[in-house]
């Protein structure tokens, strides 16, 4: 894969990330959960997020540490495969502390390019 190409599954990650971010924008953890159609469609952009970040090569990965790859992509691997074990509170947390500044780091990463 060409370095021109995989750029694309970055922008991917800032937008799903703000999609995600969007939706819950004036929630708290509580109408979050409740609202279905919500929760729904955040779960399936934090799924988006983890299978962009696969496609982004591993030097790539290694310039920016500060970007939990394995765990994004790891979370992916939870929501696909264990959908019904998953936590809200943990999914609220990604979403409301962790997806803003995984765009910060997105951002950056892509104005380093």
């Amino acid at each position: 894969m060409g370095a021109r190409e995989w750029h694309f599954y970055l922008d991917d990650m800032i937008r799903f990330a703000r999609k995600a971010m969007a939706y819950t924008d004036g929630l708290d953890r509580d109408a979050f959960v409740q609202n279905e159609l919500v929760y729904d469609a955040v779960l399936r952009n934090l799924e988006l997020i983890g299978e962009a970040a696969g496609h982004i090569p591993s030097e790539a990965r290694e310039a920016h540490p500060d970007i939990a790859w394995r765990m994004i992509v790891a979370t992916r691997n939870r929501l696909i495969h264990a959908y019904l074990g998953i936590d809200s509170d943990t999914i609220w947390n990604l979403v409301d502390e962790h997806l803003p500044a995984l765009v910060c780091r997105l951002e950056k990463m892509q104005q380093a390019l």
